[in-house]
């Protein structure tokens, strides 16, 4: 049985990205109801060459880095070429957001533990609490449960 790619089957997007919402939502104990016009946009224009594992990881990205119950597309990934809230184009190797991401993982990871966070991330306390302030974490995911860290 063939099924087609989902870049063919655009109308599947809303239905599968609340699914990938719910599910990171309750994975993650976070608040995260829907998304706003303009995420679904940019899910809908994507060309999704990864198919829906593709669609799920962005999805669970988003999540991780909502503030409020709409996932906004400033929590859509750099590389999709969008400067969060003003539109333009951005680095598809920005690594400001690669390290604010990995940031907050693994501070969710350490339950918010600031201490542990430094020691996984081999950087000073002091660095962490700077990043933690230039980067503007300081949301919930400090209270998310604990996150499996990719190998």
């Amino acid at each position: 049985m063939e099924i087609p790619p989902l870049r063919e089957r655009r109308k599947d997007i809303p239905l599968l990205a609340n699914y990938f919402i719910k599910l990171f939502s309750d994975k993650l104990n976070k608040r995260v109801k829907g998304m706003s016009r303009e995420f679904l946009q940019a899910l809908e224009r994507q060309t999704w060459k990864g198919n829906i594992r593709e669609l799920k990881n962005v999805i669970e990205r988003a999540v991780i880095l909502s503030e409020g119950g709409e996932l906004e597309a400033e929590t859509l990934p750099a590389a999709w070429g969008l400067e969060p809230g003003n539109g333009q184009a951005s680095s598809a190797f920005d690594l400001a957001s690669v390290e604010k991401l990995h940031i907050q993982r693994v501070l969710a990871y350490t339950h918010g533990n600031k201490v542990e966070a430094a020691k996984l991330l081999n950087i000073g306390l002091t660095t962490v609490y700077r990043k933690m302030e230039e980067y503007g974490l300081n949301g919930p995911y400090l209270n998310a449960p604990n996150m499996d860290m990719p190998n």
